[in-house]
């Protein structure tokens, strides 16, 4: 797991410390600077025929790494791409499930039944373990035994 140092000029938001236990000091402490971060990001996503997925990555994760790209002077797509290279949200699959094929799936559903596609939810109600959702690690873990569900 790779840690980037704060910058000076930024304040992180204190919810983001709540959700993710990650301290400013933690980071300060085992950090890279941000193009060196931005450089190791890019050269484990760059690796030929890999394909990049996680969970809600692409309305999220893919967001701020692009972001991180364009601060550091990186092309933000080119790694999504070239070399055979993909992304997967299996978010978008287990959507997918629910509306086409809803069997084989233990369900979570919110206080007003409505059905809740929430990674921490979903493993509960599925008896995986996600002892540490936002721990970047419980949540590969987690996104992992989501997709091996049949």
């Amino acid at each position: 797991m790779f840690y980037c140092k704060q910058t000076n000029d930024y304040l992180p938001a204190p919810e983001a410390v709540m959700v993710t236990g990650i301290t400013p000091q933690e980071c300060n402490e085992k950090g890279l600077s941000e193009p060196e971060f931005a450089a190791n990001i890019l050269a484990e996503f760059s690796q030929p025929n890999t394909c990049v997925m996680g969970y809600n990555n692409i309305r999220y994760d893919d967001e701020m790494t692009r972001y991180t790209f364009y601060r550091n002077f990186i092309d933000p797509y080119e790694y999504s791409w070239k070399n055979g290279n993909s992304r997967w949200d299996l978010l978008d699959l287990v959507r997918a499930c629910y509306a086409l094929r809803p069997e084989g799936i233990n369900w979570a559903y919110d206080d007003d039944g409505m059905p809740s596609f929430r990674l921490e939810k979903l493993t509960k109600a599925n008896g995986i373990e996600h002892e540490n959702a936002h721990d970047a690690m419980a949540d590969v873990y987690a996104t992992i035994a989501m997709a091996k569900i049949n």
